[in-house]
């Protein structure tokens, strides 16, 4: 399927008030293309539409939180109403969640699980329902702990391992039943958001990021990539792709390294953060891309823009590897 120009397309983006979807929704802006805004904070969504409608864009907030299957249904319904339907859909509301698995609230996971896991359900099968005929793009954000766990954040990590797993048998379901519409996993690294301000988190000191980390215009740029130009999956930055590769190749020395690392790397020398500043339960409020990361940003990644440029030659040795593999299972 060849995907519209995206001055030409609507796009709903989930999670928009907030680092990488307030990032996403702002250059996907100035790329011309029209906007269906969702999220739980009402202020920053109105304030964001109105920088967006003042700059000469088109943009209309929704008000929702992607847990609730009724509230994901009016994300579409006022795309419907307001646009006559969308060609993109950008699943990327997700929380964050830091602490030992033992040592974790039961119902804190669940309620991680229906924001970062069913959420993506929700917003997927309504998407695919709007898209199977006219055609068109699913994506879907998880991350690179998707392919390689890290500790500390188990219970965030399996959830994205639940969005990878759920959005490559969606892809293979459609592609069989000739389903027009390209089904992308866009799986960042770490990235200067307000994530970690913003987690659930169990640690005696307030949580950041392990390098490297990039800006959150990267992941943009790689979203945007893909509604324009259909991909299957796409690491953001060199750093966790590497990751996830040390991980395939060396499982048990990647785990040790990661428990080396991790643990230490992920806590801060700063004090903890205030009980009620996660969002698993309320919306934050506030327009933010950024985080408060305090080292080195990267705002490009190398990595991703090679990537972007040869995903057709990857793809196709790829397959050449799958026919082999396929051939030798048969004999």
């Amino acid at each position: 399927m060849k995907a519209k120009p995206l001055n030409e397309q609507v796009i709903v983006i989930t999670g928009a008030s907030s680092g990488i979807g307030l990032s996403t929704a702002r250059l996907a802006a100035k790329e011309g293309a029209r906007l269906v805004l969702a999220a739980r904070s009402e202020e920053a969504l109105r304030q964001l539409a109105d920088e967006l409608t003042a700059a000469g864009r088109q943009a209309v907030p929704v008000v929702a939180d992607v847990s609730r299957e009724e509230d994901v249904a009016r994300i579409a319904e006022v795309a419907q109403s307001s646009f006559g339907g969308f060609d993109t859909w950008v699943n990327n509301a997700g929380v964050g969640m830091y602490g030992r698995l033992l040592e974790s609230d039961v119902e804190d996971m669940r309620r991680l699980f229906d924001i970062n896991f069913w959420g993506v359900v929700y917003g997927s099968r309504v998407a695919v329902s709007q898209l199977r005929e006219r055609g068109g793009t699913l994506i879907n954000v998880g991350s690179v702990v998707s392919e390689q766990a890290i500790p500390l954040q188990g219970a965030y990590g399996a959830s994205k391992h639940a969005v990878k797993a759920f959005t490559d048998t969606l892809r293979m379901e459609l592609e069989h039943d000739d389903v027009p519409v390209t089904v992308t996993l866009i799986k960042p690294g770490p990235i200067d958001t307000p994530f970690p301000l913003h987690a659930r988190s169990y640690l005696p000191t307030e949580p950041k990021h392990v390098p490297p980390v990039y800006a959150p215009e990267v992941v943009a740029r790689a979203i945007l990539h893909a509604a324009a130009k259909p991909t299957r999956e796409l690491f953001v930055g060199g750093g966790g792709k590497g990751m996830a590769t040390s991980g395939m190749l060396a499982p048990a020395a990647t785990e040790k390294l990661m428990a080396e690392v991790a643990l230490p790397g992920m806590q801060s020398d700063r004090p903890p953060l205030p009980e009620d500043a996660h969002i698993l339960y309320h919306p934050s409020g506030k327009l933010e891309e950024r985080g408060d990361y305090p080292g080195t940003v990267r705002g490009t990644s190398a990595y991703t823009a090679a990537a972007r440029n040869r995903g057709l030659i990857l793809g196709l040795a790829g397959a050449a590897l799958a026919a082999v593999a396929l051939g030798r299972a048969r004999r």
